[in-house]
């Protein structure tokens, strides 16, 4: 609706968009987590859960709301069909900018229920964003570099033990597993320090998901892989603010999760740890051609 206006005007009015909608619902979130968390029983905190979750579903659709007055965005988005509001979903996606995030949960608002990303631990610093993160029971992530781990050999699969927490939590009402397997952004130069065999994606990590898939296989319906890409070049979030963002490119598949896949130990059976990087190689070296043919398609 005000995408007419200079750029930079868009910038300003979405950015004051996205701070109002943050100022509704942020307070209430916080609220209503810190209530959660003096009253440590859990019959209380099945109850206020869901009050917790609705809420942050109604920021994602007042997100949705600005998007649509500043944004004159063309999203073409394929294979949503059969997903469902009350179902458990494993999903990943590749990762290039912020905008990713939006992009998500505006392509997936009352389609699955809310994503629940794996953060870096330090994201839980950014003003006010990582208090809510944390009220909504996102899990922090900590990396070990190997030098560290050397040193520090007892801080070894803390990672898979905040993953082990989280996904108990998970599993106690309908849940999104959100996870970016690359770890990080996208960017040329990632991309030339790792080596990386693909094109278009850097390499997965696929322990998380391995120890998500253990920990939750029973409850899990379906991975939903997730390809994302932007045919005019990978945006910044400032240019998306400003409404320079003109196609958006989604594409999900549902795919099963094998059944021994959520039996087997990921870092303890050296057998199956092969067997589980060849399926996340397999599936990257797809995803890569399905980036290639969709920004061919565009060219």
């Amino acid at each position: 609706m005000f995408n007419f206006l200079p750029k930079k005007l868009v910038a300003i009015l979405a950015t004051g968009l996205l701070l109002l909608n943050m100022s509704i619902w942020c307070p209430l979130l916080l609220a209503l987590a810190f209530i959660k968390v003096i009253i440590p029983l859990k019959a209380w905190h099945r109850l206020i859960t869901p009050i917790i979750t609705k809420v942050a579903e109604t920021w994602v659709y007042g997100n949705s709301a600005w998007m649509a007055l500043t944004q004159k965005t063309h999203w073409d988005v394929q294979g949503l069909g059969n997903l469902k509001y009350k179902g458990w979903y494993l999903v990943n996606a590749n990762h290039q900018s912020w905008v990713d995030i939006l992009v998500l949960q505006h392509v997936f608002k009352g389609k699955i229920p809310l994503l629940k990303f794996f953060l870096k631990q330090e994201l839980i610093k950014v003003p006010v964003m990582g208090l809510c993160w944390w009220a909504l029971d996102f899990p922090f992530m900590k990396r070990f570099s190997k030098d560290f781990l050397a040193k520090h050999p007892e801080m070894r699969g803390k990672d898979l033990e905040t993953t082990r927490i989280a996904c108990e939590k998970f599993s106690q009402m309908p849940t999104s597993v959100m996870n970016f397997m690359e770890g990080t952004r996208f960017t040329p130069k990632k991309h030339a320090k790792q080596q990386s065999p693909y094109t278009h994606l850097l390499k997965p990590k696929a322990g998380g998901i391995a120890f998500a898939m253990n920990a939750m296989g029973d409850k899990f319906q379906s991975l939903l892989n997730i390809t994302i890409v932007y045919p005019d070049g990978i945006p910044t979030f400032v240019d998306f603010l400003a409404g320079r963002v003109k196609n958006i490119i989604v594409r999900v598949e549902e795919n099963p999760i094998p059944v021994h896949f959520t039996e087997k130990d990921y870092n303890n059976d050296p057998e199956f740890k092969a067997e589980f990087q060849q399926w996340t190689h397999e599936m990257w070296l797809e995803k890569d051609q399905l980036i290639e043919q969709l920004q061919a398609k565009q060219a």
